[in-house]
């Protein structure tokens, strides 16, 4: 019986990381012992009432797809400690016919042993809630004492001992520019852009998150503006979970805030900061709904990827990250609408023409059953090699059993075959795709279809976009890369190689605009 075997521990202290070596070393001999086969370890370090766990979901991913006959852990809190999430896996292991077995013994669908599951779960997760509500009250007693419990203290602060004291470095001043920046009447995004050219660390770099950006946005700087904590007063208890299962935050009204006066150094005065407040009321304005441009969510930088903004004054399009962020982030990628519409008006003319002409057909479909034959080929020799790899991994663990192979070896070896597993079954995975069509040429009449009831057309209206494209990338030099919306991916594919062996395509002949690529 192949085994997924599921680990979690709540954090990442030195007792935890012991205990995962320990789960691991149990697991291990409970498997051995019963003669079964480990077919993978998954591990996370989170809290049990959290369902989007990476490892997690990795398992009921693989658990759909069958991969492996029972989940084994150490007790069911280990596997969750939210009821609604308790029932989603034992209702995805039963589907699939797989077991589930607790070393605690509580749960062992191989005898037959599953009747208190429901009474497991429930039990599980109240006590999540138990202690949730005590940390929650222990919270709230802190912040009414004055002390400062947020993880992470405003921008130009740090915390000893509860409390909030103002930093010896540029942060304090920092936030004085930006208040100083809004009272003289600069946006919240003006100022991000500012921070950004000048280089300044944003918040979350000064704080040492490992996933910081060093882009500055008008949010960040709203929530710097809005912060109370500036003018020395604390004011906590601004949100909270709804339940321990629900992680989604709930603003509390402003009445309820627990709000202590004059607790630490103010780097604001109370008076700018109301003015402050003042300003951002009266700013704020109710804007018409937004106009859809035709190029909106279908446009993006070739470079950076963000998408394009359309500038009515010169109806043209530019970088996002560069109408936002400027030149530093990215250049604009500038493309005039008109320009944009006429090229594929024109791109799709040609193409519809093209696919007329029986020469270019013909070399197509002997083109796509050599492609075929090649690809069928390539999945054999992708199979052998991902047979080989796993006897490898087999005789791994037997190594490992046998205590021939100490166990840093045999994680590293498992993970690197396990790699090597995996790019392979990708790239199996593509060349299945390409073998779908039991006609490829059916894929041409559907194509020739799709844009002939389109050719009548004078103007690019967002129905015939949207059904023939699927994305749009605009190069530095303001020329298009167009991506078509086509169903099978294997005919056009290969359209696209014989592209690269030619000057033209061999579909689409010369552009008349001369600056279009196509891609199919």
């Amino acid at each position: 019986m192949r085994c997924a075997i599921y680990i979690r521990v709540s954090t990442k202290k030195e007792e935890q990381k012991n205990s995962l070596v320990s789960q691991k070393e149990g697991f291990i001999q409970y498997v051995t012992e019963r003669g079964w086969d480990i077919y993978d370890f998954y591990v996370d370090i989170d809290s049990g009432t959290i369902s989007k766990r990476e490892a997690l979901q990795k398992l009921i991913e693989d658990a759909k797809a069958k991969k492996f006959d029972a989940i084994l852990s150490k007790e069911l809190s280990r596997l969750a400690r939210n009821g609604g999430l308790s029932y989603q896996i034992r209702d995805v292991a039963i589907l699939n016919n797989i077991h589930i077995i607790t070393l605690d013994g509580a749960i062992d669908t191989t005898i037959g042993n599953m009747d208190k599951f429901g009474l497991y779960a429930w039990l599980y997760e109240e006590e999540s809630q138990r202690t949730s509500n005590r940390v929650k009250y222990s919270l709230k007693v802190k912040a009414e004492k004055g002390e400062f419990k947020g993880s992470v203290p405003p921008l130009g602060y740090e915390v000893k001992d509860g409390k909030l004291y103002v930093r010896q470095d540029e942060t304090p001043d920092i936030v004085r520019r930006i208040f100083r920046d809004y009272l003289a009447g600069k946006g919240f995004d003006r100022i991000a852009r500012e921070l950004y050219e000048e280089g300044i660390p944003t918040p979350a770099q000064f704080a040492g998150k490992s996933n910081s950006s060093d882009k500055w946005h008008g949010s960040s700087v709203r929530i710097i503006l809005e912060n109370q904590h500036y003018t020395g007063d604390l004011a906590q208890g601004r949100s909270t979970t709804k339940s321990v299962t629900v992680k989604n935050r709930k603003y509390n009204d402003p009445k309820d805030f627990i709000i202590v006066p004059n607790t630490h150094e103010a780097i604001i005065s109370k008076k700018d900061f109301e003015t402050v407040q003042q300003l951002i009321k009266s700013r704020k304005r109710t804007r018409p709904q937004a106009e859809v441009h035709l190029f909106t969510n279908t446009a993006y930088c070739a470079d950076c990827g963000r998408g394009m903004h359309y500038k009515k004054n010169c109806k043209s399009y530019v970088c996002g990250n560069y109408n936002k962020h400027g030149i530093k982030a990215c250049s604009d990628h500038l493309i005039r609408e008109s320009d944009l519409i006429l090229a594929i008006l024109n791109d799709i003319q040609n193409l519809a023409s093209n696919l007329n002409n029986e020469g270019i057909i013909g070399k197509l479909e002997a083109q796509l059953n050599k492609q075929k034959q090649q690809n069928e080929k390539q999945i054999k020799a992708l199979d052998n090699k991902i047979e080989k790899l796993k006897n490898r991994k087999r005789q791994a663990h037997n190594s490992f059993f046998d205590g021939e192979m100490p166990k840093h070896e045999f994680d590293d070896y498992i993970s690197s075959i396990n790699q090597e597993i995996n790019e392979l079954l990708k790239s199996k995975q593509i060349l299945e795709e390409s073998l779908k069509s039991q006609d490829d040429m059916l894929a041409i009449t559907e194509l020739k279809k799709n844009l002939e009831q389109f050719l009548s057309f004078k103007e690019l209206t967002p129905k015939m976009l949207h059904s023939l494209i699927d994305r749009i990338e605009i190069k530095a030099d303001g020329s298009p890369r167009i991506f078509y919306r086509f169903s099978n991916p294997s005919a056009y594919s290969l359209i696209l190689s014989i592209n690269a062996q030619h000057s033209t395509c061999i579909v689409c002949g010369n552009m008349s605009t001369g600056w279009t690529s196509i891609v199919l």
